[in-house]
């Protein structure tokens, strides 16, 4: 079944839930970035010793977190996943492409045991758009944009990753067939790597402006949406290369037309409270850290399409 059909197929049934479809162009969206778009934020494993007993996971946050309330449409009412077929997913884990409707699941472990921002970034676009959506994933951990998403216009050798997320793109649009679609939006959430690299840091701002320049071009889409998530692990910092990275992000996005950067530093939980106390470079594991600001770069791109 075609993605426009079984979007229209779909049963509307209140926020969060599959909506009725109309038959037009399939709205693109490229999910782009490393680890922490990739998703680390833990479904339901709870093992103590190397999940804190559960804390901060999915199952738990759906029932003890401050966002209970608004992940309920996450399970329907015989307590499963609630798949979301008016918004597709193509996210490419090695050799493997995993298609299908929107669920948890769509990380780099496979199965249904992690989840990222794609979650929360789709639920939002799949209530305010009313064509099908496709969510084209692509990521990998420990990656930089000062070297591995390297865009033409910086200068020097093209990243590896950017040559990578243009085939991945591409191969996904081919697999639309004579689907009509639009590239309606890019999401980047990346920088773990470039803050953690001195020369990086100063350069960000502009490597960032080169990215979408160069990614406009390559779809032919002038003004493309671009929504920039911050690098807020941790919560607030005032001085370092963590602020001193934040300032650059801020800034390369600010010179970007139609496009807006998405604070995070409030999503962060602490560790006590999350699965996996030591990984401050992946919001500690949270499921509700991801789930926020998925939704989060949702409602920065559902402005910037209005």
């Amino acid at each position: 079944m075609s993605l426009a059909a079984s979007a229209v197929m779909a049963q509307q049934s209140g926020a969060g839930q599959p909506q009725e479809k109309s038959k037009g162009p399939i709205k693109v969206f490229i999910l782009a970035g490393q680890s922490n778009m990739e998703g680390q934020g833990v479904v339901s494993m709870d093992g103590e010793k190397d999940y804190n007993g559960g804390k901060g996971n999915l199952v738990w946050s759906m029932k003890n977190s401050k966002s209970a309330g608004k992940m309920k449409c996450l399970k329907n009412e015989k307590g499963e996943w609630v798949v979301r077929d008016d918004v597709q997913i193509s996210f490419k884990v090695g050799d493997k492409v995993r298609k299908g409707g929107l669920t948890v699941g769509y990380t780099g472990y496979g199965g249904s045991s992690h989840i990222g921002p794609e979650l929360g970034f789709g639920l939002v676009m799949g209530d305010y758009l009313k064509e099908p959506v496709l969510l084209i994933k692509t990521a990998w951990g420990g990656k930089s944009l000062f070297v591995d998403f390297r865009p033409p216009s910086s200068g020097g050798q093209v990243g590896p990753c950017y040559t990578k997320m243009m085939e991945e793109v591409r191969a996904a649009l081919l697999e639309l067939g004579n689907q009509q679609y639009e590239i309606a939006g890019f999401v980047w959430q990346q920088g773990w790597n470039d803050m953690c690299t001195k020369p990086a840091i100063p350069e960000y701002a502009q490597n960032l402006v080169n990215l979408a320049k160069d990614l406009r071009k390559e779809f032919n889409s002038p003004n493309m949406p671009v929504v920039v998530g911050e690098l807020g692990n941790g919560g607030p910092v005032t001085s370092g290369d963590m602020f001193e990275f934040r300032k650059a992000q801020q800034e390369g996005t600010k010179q970007i037309k139609n496009a807006l950067f998405i604070k995070t530093t409030d999503f962060a939980r602490p560790p006590e409270l999350s699965p996996n106390p030591g990984h401050g470079h992946h919001w500690f594991g949270n499921a509700e850290s991801y789930f926020l600001i998925g939704d989060a770069l949702g409602e920065g791109m559902k402005n910037l399409l209005k």
